[in-house]
Formats: C-alpha cells, structure tokens, sequence
C-alpha cells in the first residue's frame, strides 16, 4: 500500500508540475552538452529577453481562451503595434509616453471590436480575429509604405528594452503583468466569470453571467496587453518592420494551450503558460546551438502546437469526466 501511495503521489506531482520539471531537465540536459556556449548568463539572459514578447502575446490568448475563444490577430496586432509606437515619435514627433498611451488605447479599441464581432454579431472568434487581424496588417502596410521605419528614438524609451540589475526589464514587466493577470484570474470575480463561460456558456448565461457582457471585456484585456507586447518590442528592435508581428501567433497560442497540462490541469493559467513559453524556447535554442537547420523550428513550432492542443482538450476531458 506504501508503495502504491508514493507512486500515486510521484505521478500527481509530475501530472501538476511536468512543464516545470521537463523545462528543468531540459536546460540541464542542453547544459550538460554545451556548458560553454548554452550554460552562461549571458545564453539564459537572451532567451528571457527574446521570449518576453511570445510570453505577453501567450497571456494575452489566455484570456480569450480562459472564455472559450481564440484570437488569432494577435501577430498581426502586435506588429502594428511597435510599428505605431516607434512610429509616432520619429515620424510624428511625439514625446514618448503619449505614444505608448495611444498604442494601448488602439490595443483596448481592437480587443473591443473582436469582442463586438464575436458577441454581438455571433461570428465565431475564429473568423471574426482572422480577417480583423488581416484588416489590421492592411493598415500597417499603409502606414509604413512597406518600408522600416528608423530614426532616432529616446533613451528613456529604449531603456524599456534594457537591463534592470542584470535582469531584462522586459522579462520584469511581462512577470509584473502575469502575476497582476494571475490574480484576477484566480481570485476575482471577473477572473472567474471567464472560466465560468469557457466551461459552459449557457449554464454561465443561467446564472446571470451575461456573454455580451464578459466577452469584449476578456477580448479588451488581451488588447491591452497585446498592446504592452507591441510597445516592449518597438523599445527591443528600434525599428518599425511590417514583417514583424505575424510569426508569433503560433508560438503563443501553443504556449498558452501547452501550459494548461500544468498547475491548474485542463485549465489555461499564467504559470503553466510561463514554463510553456520558456520549454520551447530551451529546445529551440538547443537545436540551434546543436546546428539544427533553419527549417527546424517552423516544423517543431507547428508540431508543438498541434500537441499542446490536443494534449489540452484530453486534459479539459479528464478533468471534465472526473467531475
């Protein structure tokens, strides 16, 4: 019986914790191979700064997801985004602080109408975050002719891209907004109202959690910090690119699902979707570093996002069954 019980509890810690401990055993095992180029400060600083933006954007489909729905204009979103903000002050002259303001304004304008489409129309989030998302690319082609858009920016707004004692500033802000996320979502009211209809919609509406309501408030959240991402980002690069933006959408949609098979099984959370995000992130620069072609990553990126879905519905299934 002893036994059985230890092993019952090792299989419920792996089955709460297996995206922490594979991401643990994973930096480990690239370590081990490669302590001179992957085991160094400097390695490890590159992958938090670099995974800032895809961890933001993964938070940001949290919320959506959290509701029952996907947002697939966030890579066309956070594109515009840094192209806006760096855009308005070399192009337009405005000091920096109303740039970004103005950036995360549009943010809760373009989560506001997503929401609209997706609640008040009826489309599915689906369509409506597809071809509002390409609407939005639309503009930022116009906006930039196609073209970068350099020049000089201010330090106090490049020092959002800087360091804080060693550690990225923009790692320190993406944390900032995932533990204020975490405790809305696991502690208030509003946090719950969106679990609640992601569950079961009509049961939701039964208890007077009304869609229309809840649903372009959880579509503007996920603008806002869509919004932030876009803003870290333009501080990052320093240039406003069109390109930029679109290749993110899977990495933060599989990061998201990927991280509900941990800590709150079956269910999209803030931490499960931080060790999503960074498990990815080792592997990638592992094979990498290792000499894997450039290819490689768009094929395991693709792969990783099928697996984190399903893994996520057998999740939401086990848990639903139990119940």
């Amino acid at each position: 019986m002893n036994k059985n019980k230890k092993a019952f509890s090792v299989v419920k810690i792996f089955s709460k914790y297996n995206v922490l401990i594979l991401l643990v055993a994973t930096y480990v095992f690239f370590s081990v191979l490669m302590p001179k180029s992957f085991f160094t400060w400097f390695n490890f600083k590159s992958m938090l700064n670099n995974q800032a933006t895809i961890t933001m954007l993964a938070l940001a489909v949290l919320v959506t997801i959290a509701g029952g729905h996907y947002n697939l204009s966030v890579g066309f979103h956070v594109g515009i985004a840094h192209i806006l903000v760096v855009g308005l002050q070399v192009r337009n002259g405005w000091p920096w602080p109303a740039a970004i303001l103005f950036v995360l304004a549009i943010g809760i304008f373009i989560g506001l109408v997503n929401g609209l489409l997706v609640s008040r129309v009826g489309l599915s989030a689906f369509i409506a975050t597809l071809g509002f998302g390409n609407f939005i690319y639309g503009i930022a082609f116009w906006y930039t002719g196609g073209r970068q858009i350099i020049g000089r920016l201010p330090p106090a707004f490049t020092a959002l891209a800087g360091n804080i004692l060693g550690i990225p500033a923009s790692f320190l802000l993406t944390l900032a907004v995932g533990a204020v996320l975490y405790f809305v979502m696991e502690y208030m009211p509003l946090g719950r109202y969106f679990y609640f209809l992601g569950a079961n919609t009509k049961a939701a509406e039964l208890s007077g959690i009304s869609a229309k309501k809840y649903v372009p408030i959880m579509f503007m959240i996920g603008g806002f910090i869509t919004s932030l991402a876009g803003v870290m980002l333009g501080a990052l690069l320093q240039v406003g690119q069109t390109t930029v933006g679109p290749e993110f959408m899977l990495n933060a949609q599989a990061g998201a699902l990927l991280g509900a098979v941990a800590f709150k099984v079956g269910k999209v959370n803030v931490w499960g979707t931080f060790c999503a995000v960074l498990l990815l992130a080792v592997i990638v620069a592992g094979l990498q570093q290792l000499g894997a072609s450039y290819w490689v990553e768009p094929i395991f990126n693709g792969f990783t996002l099928i697996v984190a879905v399903s893994l996520a519905l057998v999740a939401e299934r086990n848990k639903a069954t139990k119940m």
